[in-house]
């Protein structure tokens, strides 16, 4: 295959072995009309031969006259717009053509949904799928395309092949973009012509559905190799034959032609004039879109209901479009024997997106109307009337919030016409929840307590509704998501042998999606800065303080206070008007992360008194929740501001749709936004908030947008530690896998520490649960809680006897640990009892027991005195840019997720206390530096801290050893010490320094610091 004919003529002699016609010149090809006149006759003739002999005559007397005239109104309807007539060659080909005399003729026959009806199947067998070779395809010039396929007469596809012993899929691209001009050629015009371009080299394939010169956007089709772009190789051909022995498979590019491609219109509004707009172009499956869509409907066909899938796809997979192209699928499904597999199908996905792009997406999929509702609009009462009557009418797609969903639930398993009906719940975590409080609402929804465990967003939360739902088998959850949690692995996840562990189902990593240009890498230019503060108090009292909630307190001070975020604004300005606002040819935006609604006030404050001094032409708006009260207010008490009142220039408009105004450039944002946003315009984000894990990768990754010249982002955090974040999102680079699998055996061990508590007895176990399986009402509800009123009564006993005539510390940590393992065990059971029959009653009996008994015990939280800040000044303060470094993602460093373990077993810390001058100059350690020397000694000793922190060994020692006894490990002296002598330490002249003390010293250091709680939490 060094030539391109030779590439050629394998690729039509493997078509031809799969059912296609193959014309090895363009004799047959009309290129005025840009049709196969043959092929359509013929398809005509099959489609409807009684009505084709009465318009068009029998084959022995043609009526040219009438084929030429609906040769004509057909090549009219192909070049009519797709939006406003209906025209195009999709709509055309999926509607059929009317001729005058007969009615309507098919264009396409779609795939069968069952084996029923033997006609249907018949028809399907005669569509006629045709490759033509080197189509020269204008009136103007001879210059010819290797490939055009054909349907049934209808151009669909063109190919240009490029072999790599002597060109690239990168020259196919070029000659489509210099030599193939879409002007006045019917076959190149998007919508009226081919559906889509591939540009297609023995390694690589390469599509567009719009020809526009050099502006031409060729997206990847390639499968994907080692988590990344490209092929991987295929025994005994090249990397790029999927294309034609997979995806141009008869039927499998029939249904891509009846089920997949649609045409997306979308309409814009001109800020100025307000005049509307609408665009309209193909939406063609990318390869991974294919792939997971065909394959959840091929495995789901053959198990039916009551199932579970998890799809890793990153940022930048279009999931919207998948998630359309799904639910279009699977309300449709049937069994070969024409059972319907699901009586509809529930989204659930954030507002905007059901409104406006599954709407549209399903509306293009189907050809009857009324396929899609979304419950969205109006008050609660409204959404449940309209929620019921599209559920009872049975609505094959409903579009639901996940604040919506739990609704949903109960009246698909309440009785009355629903319970007995089978849904598919498809469910995009990714778009979550931009509102701030929606967990909040979640929970009440809900009826979250302790015991349902992790409940931080809205992937805890479809996975705790998913454990409580199907216990019947009637719906099957589709979950889609770029960062999937351990559990969630667990619980939708699939093991691909008995022993293995759960894997998603399909998956395209963030990896190949920055490699394939569909994302950016958010951390290619990402800078760290240190805040360096000295505290000093007003007067020389002395208060004894709990150290941590004192360091806490303090800490917390210095960051909010009016000088340290002016500061960092200060900062902020500069970098955005240097460096990003002259990005996308001064479009570009960016946004501000806080950790708290009174923090996102004030640095909008700040921010508008820096732009207002500096006198600079931009603006910011601040997302927060609620109330504020305005720091800034002279009354008493302070006056509260709400969004709208600190945004009076967004004049009412969402704070979403005014950031899209040219006048606002920041975005100043406290736990709204950060997830869930798309803004392709973000360049640059500004991180003053402790980020880790999952959040770290979701809030930072709302910069990886792409848009028309953006190449560049950039990242300015003030707290976290570079590594950390490159650590987060190294999991989800790859794939994320679970690195210690869950231990079902888990449950044994903490119903066996629960017995031992003497809090219940197991005759009211067994007498509560009889009440809950036999009586019914409010008989039901009264006889259950008075068998658990017993423990309760010996708990609270406890808790009393704990506090009276001072406190039995030892006695409270008692009753806390029932308390907290009770609930672990009811998080366990309900986690475990999905996939593990545990083939004894008494543990479902002991979780429904406890999931009742958490809910009444009393809060048992320390009660702390807050921290009186009032006594305290800022004296000194100085930011220092640390680092600008690329942090570069590599393949396989991700460790793993951490699976449920050892819930249960841990202590409340043991807790040092300090007086108020020993906190202050605790603090002031960490961030005291007014000289470059000090800076460097606090980046020494935190360096060595790190270096200390990496000994497995001694992670255990700190994990299982008293705080005394440690301290006094003979393996943290040894480990510290050849810390300090390690080459690699850095720091040299601080390093002198620290090796010339006394190494108690340095230990006391490192131990005042935090060094056991630290190893610790690396431990766990």
């Amino acid at each position: 295959m060094h030539t391109e004919r030779a590439f050629e003529d394998e690729i039509c002699d493997h078509l031809a072995q799969s059912g296609w016609l193959v014309s090895h010149n363009d004799a047959g090809y009309d290129k005025q009309r840009a049709l196969y006149p043959e092929d359509l006759w013929a398809w005509l003739r099959d489609a409807n031969p009684d009505g084709f002999d009465k318009v068009f005559g029998p084959p022995d007397a043609p009526n040219e006259h009438k084929r030429t005239q609906t040769l004509d109104r057909l090549t009219k309807q192909l070049g009519q717009d797709a939006y406003d007539h209906g025209g195009g060659t999709l709509n055309t080909l999926r509607k059929g053509i009317d001729v005058v005399g007969a009615k309507r003729f098919p264009l396409i026959q779609q795939p069968p949904q069952d084996n029923l009806n033997p006609a249907t199947h018949n028809l399907y067998a005669k569509n006629r799928l045709r490759v033509v070779r080197q189509v020269r395809y204008s009136t103007r010039h001879g210059n010819s395309i290797d490939l055009v396929l054909f349907c049934n007469g209808l151009p669909v596809a063109t190919i240009e092949l490029k072999t790599d012993a002597t060109q690239s899929v990168d020259d196919a691209i070029l000659q489509y973009k210099n030599d193939r001009d879409p002007r006045d050629e019917p076959l190149l015009t998007a919508g009226r012509g081919a559906l889509v371009h591939f540009a297609v080299s023995t390694d690589q394939v390469f599509m567009t559905t719009q020809l526009a010169g050099g502006s031409t956007w060729f997206l990847p089709f390639n499968r994907g190799h080692e988590h990344g772009a490209g092929n991987p190789p295929i025994e005994g051909t090249c990397p790029s034959a999927y294309l034609w022995g997979e995806i141009l498979q008869r039927d499998t590019w029939l249904e891509i032609l009846a089920k997949f491609v649609y045409p997306k219109h979308e309409t814009t509004t001109d800020p100025v004039t307000a005049e509307k707009h609408t665009t309209t172009q193909v939406r063609f499956p990318r390869y991974h879109q294919w792939r997971a869509v065909t394959n959840l409907v091929r495995t789901t066909r053959s198990e039916g209901s009551g199932h579970s899938y998890l799809v890793q796809h990153s940022a930048g997979s279009g999931k919207t479009d998948s998630i359309a192209w799904l639910s279009h699928r699977l309300a449709a499904l049937h069994t070969e024997d024409g059972k319907k597999i699901f009586d509809g199908v529930i989204v659930i996905a954030d507002r905007q997106v059901l409104d406006k792009q599954l709407q549209q997406a399903i509306d293009q999929l189907v050809t009857k109307t009324g396929t899609f509702q979304a419950i969205t609009r109006g008050g609660d009462a409204s959404k449940s009337k309209r929620l019921s009557e599209a559920l009872l009418e049975g609505k094959p797609i409903i579009g639901v919030t996940l604040q919506t969903f739990p609704e949903t639930l109960a009246k698909i398993q309440e009785a009355g016409g629903l319970d007995q009906r089978r849904y598919a719940v498809i469910a995009d975590e990714a778009h979550s929840s931009q509102t701030g409080d929606a967990t909040a609402k979640l929970r009440v929804a809900l009826n979250y307590t302790p015991a349902d465990g992790e409940l931080n967003d809205e992937e805890d939360a479809l996975r705790v509704m998913a454990e409580r739902a199907n216990e019947d088998g009637r719906l099957s959850f589709f979950a889609f998501t770029a960062t999937p949690k351990e559990k969630t692995l667990q619980l939708f996840g699939r093991r691909p042998t008995p022993n293995a562990k759960p894997e998603p189902f399909d998956l395209y990593p963030m990896k190949q999606a920055i490699e394939e240009g569909f994302i950016l890498d958010v951390l290619k230019n990402y800078s760290t800065w240190k805040m360096y503060a000295r505290l000093q108090a007003r007067s020389g009292d002395e208060i004894d303080l709990d150290k941590a909630s004192g360091q806490k307190a303090y800490k917390r001070f210095t960051e909010i206070n009016p000088t340290t975020i002016t500061e960092k604004t200060r900062v902020i300005v500069k970098h955005f008007t240097e460096v990003v606002r002259p990005l996308l040819g001064g479009r570009a935006k960016a946004m501000v992360v806080t950790d708290s609604r009174a923090a996102a006030l004030r640095y909008k404050q700040a921010f508008d008194a820096v732009v207002d001094e500096l006198e600079l032409p931009i603006k910011a708006l601040v997302a927060f929740s609620g109330e504020v009260e305005d720091q800034t207010s002279k009354s008493t008490p302070k006056a509260k501001l709400t969004e709208a009142q600190a945004n009076p220039d967004a004049r009412g408009k969402a704070l979403d749709e005014a950031f899209r105004r040219d006048e606002f450039k920041l975005m100043i944002v406290a736990n709204k936004y950060q997830t869930g946003f798309d803004q392709p315009l973000l360049c640059a984000m500004y991180v003053d908030k402790q980020l880790s894990g999952i959040t770290a990768v979701q809030t930072l990754s709302r910069l990886n947008r792409a848009a028309t010249g953006k190449d560049q982002t950039y990242v300015v955090d003030f707290v976290n530690d570079g590594e950390a974040i490159r650590a987060a999102f190294q999991e989800y680079y790859e794939d994320a896998r679970i690195l210690t699998e869950s231990d079902e055996h888990l449950v044994f061990d903490l119903r066996n520490k629960l017995d031992t508590a003497d809090i219940y007895t197991w005759t009211e176990i067994d007498l509560m649960y009889q009440a809950w399986s036999q009586t019914g009402g409010a008989r039901k509800h009264t006889a259950v809680l008075s068998r658990v009123y017993p423990a309760r009564d010996r708990w609270d006993a406890a808790w009393r006897d704990a506090n009276v005539n001072g406190v039995d510390a030892q006695a409270q940590e008692r009753c806390r640990e029932f308390k907290s393992t009770a609930a672990q065990y009811v998080r366990a059971y309900d986690f475990f009892s999905q996939f593990v029959n545990y083939g004894d009653p008494a543990y479902e009996k002991l979780a429904t027991f406890l999931r009742l008994l958490v809910r009444m015990l009393n809060d048992t939280s320390t009660s702390e005195t807050p921290i009186d800040v009032s006594g305290v000044v800022l004296t000194h303060f100085r930011l220092e840019k640390l680092r600008e470094e690329s942090l570069a993602l590599s393949p396989g460093k991700g460790e793993g997720l951490p699976g449920m373990t050892e819930a249960g077993m841990a202590k409340q810390r043991e807790r040092e206390r300090a007086s108020k001058s020993e906190i202050i100059e605790y603090v002031n350690d960490l961030f005291e530096g007014s000289q470059l020397t000090e800076a460097d000694r606090v980046s020494s000793i935190e360096t060595l801290m790190r270096k200390v922190m990496e000994d497995e060994d001694l992670q255990v020692q700190a994990h299982v050893n008293a705080r005394t006894d440690f301290n006094h490990s003979p393996t943290l002296r040894t480990v510290v010490e050849d810390a300090l002598w390690s080459a690699d330490v850095g720091h040299q002249d601080a390093m002198k320094r620290l090796r010339s003390n006394d190494v108690e010293a340095v230990i006391r250091a490192l131990l005042r610091m935090g060094l056991q709680d630290s190893l610790k939490d690396r431990a766990s």
